[in-house]
């Protein structure tokens, strides 16, 4: 690892359910800690936004989550909706189904429209690995490169499956050198997080930050 854990991750919070006052408690605790950003969804970027002013973590939302079946004007309008909001940046699904169809040009103009539409903020794509070959996930790489996206990201954490250092390592190969890998799904402990980095993953999405931090914290007391 390069930097300290904190700045790996975004802390999340993606349930159909959460509150206002779950939002007000991951902010609180994305503060506490410094994390990069916070990932909610986009009914949530407003609050999350006006909490999080004048700190040092950063407003994530997602874009045609989960399943990443909108239309390419519905994610375009859910983005500048999201950066009207507040959010600094979009994490994006694409359209799986395109993928498996191997419409790659479909996948680059989608992920294109979206970048425009993000109007300079950082875009992450999601790719949905759990669904893709390791052929089609170097084909959506590929694309999204082209697209000009910022980084590539392994999974909703709503798919039948989430990071695995496989998938970080043939998302790393695909993309060029000024892009970077997002992981997520499934990262629960501070282990899960130095396998993904070593891989080449340069962001963490997890919703059990804290967790990881204080088991960082931990490791950092007994290494004194």
């Amino acid at each position: 690892m390069n930097k300290p854990i904190n700045k790996y991750i975004d802390h999340t919070l993606l349930k159909a359910f959460a509150t206002s006052d779950d939002i007000r408690k991951l902010c609180s605790e994305a503060k506490e800690y410094h994390f990069m950003s916070v990932c909610v969804n986009p009914s949530n970027v407003k609050l999350a936004s006006s909490l999080l002013a004048n700190s040092d973590v950063l407003v994530c939302t997602v874009i045609g989550f989960p399943l990443g079946a909108n239309t390419i004007e519905t994610k375009v309008f859910e983005t500048k909706d999201a950066v009207c909001n507040g959010a600094k940046e979009i994490d994006m699904v694409i359209n799986v189904g395109k993928a498996k169809e191997h419409d790659y040009d479909y996948i680059e103009k989608e992920i294109k429209a979206v970048v425009d539409a993000a109007n300079g903020n950082l875009v992450k794509v999601i790719i949905e690995t759990c669904y893709l070959t390791d052929e089609e996930k170097k084909e959506v790489c590929l694309a999204a490169t082209r697209a000009k996206a910022d980084f590539v990201k392994t999974s909703t954490g709503f798919g039948t499956g989430g990071a695995t250092c496989h998938d970080v390592e043939i998302m790393k190969a695909n993309i060029s050198d000024d892009m970077k890998v997002k992981a997520s799904g499934g990262i629960k402990t501070l282990d899960d997080c130095k396998k993904l980095i070593a891989s080449g993953a340069s962001r963490i999405g997890a919703s059990s930050g804290v967790a990881i931090m204080n088991d960082y914290l931990n490791e950092g007391e007994k290494n004194k």
